[in-house]
């Protein structure tokens, strides 16, 4: 993403010159020890420092992917759950997180896709810093300094915008993945919809075709008690009448 206004000040080169040593704090905290690495990765409001890989292997994002993996390693080590039995289960859930951020920065397009929000990042300050000094100008303040005049703070503007753009990276893939879940939850319930539908429709049909049978054995058995009593009527009406001798011819 790219600006047409950009401030034209000695800031105005190349990207990694301006953000190597945008975490002077990182700094001072990459000789940390096993207990207080593990109390870094997990600190309050990790889950979003955490978003970003070279925040949590404490290394500028100019590293070149051996520098990576050697900061990988010696991060791992520290943390290791084998390394921290006293506190094992902490231990693990940092070194997870370590192993992650690894894993995003070995593979060349997820590590390209990082390296894109820190330059989206940095256009985005000297955006910024372009209209507050716009405004400063309608206002007849060109004269007048901004925070971001002095270097640390400029850093200091990268880096919280940085992480800005990881959080609502975050948040667009939970949705994602929320709408997915989603989807396909409502075709799984149209599925099984489906299925009891075709189930009852089976079972429907095995009933009527058992029912069927049953009124046509009902039917054959009433008609057959039918003409039974009949027969057993015409009997009796014949046991109760009297019959007259048969006809015998005189012989001469």
């Amino acid at each position: 993403m790219a600006f047409n206004e950009r401030p034209t000040t000695s800031r105005d080169t190349s990207f990694d010159s301006f953000y190597t040593e945008v975490k002077e704090i990182e700094k001072r905290d990459s000789v940390l020890t096993s207990s207080q690495q593990i109390d870094r990765l997990l600190r309050p409001g990790s889950t979003y420092f955490n978003l970003n890989p070279f925040e949590v292997l404490q290394i500028e994002p100019s590293a070149t992917v051996e520098e990576i993996k050697k900061r990988y390693r010696t991060l791992s080590i520290l943390v290791h759950p084998d390394k921290n039995q006293d506190n094992k289960e902490r231990a693990q859930t940092a070194f997870d997180i370590i192993n992650r951020a690894w894993k995003t920065l070995e593979n060349d397009v997820t590590r390209k896709k990082c390296l894109d929000v820190y330059e989206e990042a940095k256009e985005r300050t000297d955006h910024m810093i372009a209209e507050k000094r716009k405004k400063l100008r309608k206002e007849s303040k060109g004269f007048e300094s901004i925070p971001e005049d002095d270097p640390e703070k400029y850093k200091h503007a990268i880096y919280v915008m940085v992480m800005k753009l990881f959080a609502d990276m975050e948040r667009r893939r939970q949705q994602l993945d929320q709408r997915d879940q989603e989807e396909r939850k409502r075709k799984r319930e149209a599925e099984i919809e489906e299925e009891e539908k075709r189930k009852s429709d089976l079972e429907w049909q095995k009933n009527f075709e058992e029912s069927r049978q049953n009124r046509v054995n009902s039917w054959h058995d009433f008609q057959s008690g039918a003409s039974k009593s009949k027969k057993s009527k015409k009997q009796k009406r014949m046991h109760g009448m009297i019959v007259p001798p048969k006809f015998k011819p005189e012989s001469r």
